[in-house]
């Protein structure tokens, strides 16, 4: 069988045009692989006045692409459920509410596990463009999102602490 140049460099063309796409797409939607949106989980407890009064259930996100998608595609969360964002170093980080389904408390915690935030975030208006959504600021090196309202309903507060199971 004889293929003509022009018929292979179509062909090569086609897989490199599919190929480029395909890996752009998995860059910008990294759970789009098969096990791309496996998470660790681990517990977290929270520690108020001495004593634990939570302990949550939490998936862990300590890549850029998890970061940065966080409780996005997560319809709900249970009870004691949450999502603990690790960071390489501890600085200063703003959390929006992109693509969110639900609010949610967001609790940035330091390396040595004290609240040193907490934010009661809502869910912006219908609309609100990526550029208009509220920066929700703190300092730490972890950032714990909860239930919405689950602060108030265990008295976790700023200066309590957090354990953190194997981070």
């Amino acid at each position: 069988m004889v293929v003509s140049r022009s018929t292979l460099g179509s062909a090569l063309l086609a897989v490199f045009v599919i190929t480029s796409v395909s890996a752009l797409y998995v860059a910008l939607h990294p759970t789009a692989l098969p096990g791309g949106d496996e998470y660790d989980r681990t517990t977290v407890s929270l520690v108020s006045e001495g004593d634990v009064v939570a302990e949550v259930d939490v998936r862990v996100s300590d890549t850029y692409e998890k970061r940065y998608t966080g409780l996005s595609n997560t319809d709900s969360l249970g009870p004691n459920e949450g999502m603990l964002f690790v960071h390489d170093a501890q600085g200063q980080y703003a959390y929006v509410m992109r693509d969110m389904a639900f609010p949610i408390d967001i609790v940035f915690i330091d390396a040595n596990g004290t609240i040193t935030a907490v934010h009661h975030a809502e869910l912006p208006p219908e609309g609100t463009s990526n550029a208009e959504l509220t920066r929700y600021r703190g300092t730490g090196k972890y950032v714990l999102e909860l239930p919405y309202g689950y602060t108030n309903e265990t008295g976790v507060d700023v200066g309590d602490t957090v354990r953190i199971g194997d981070y």
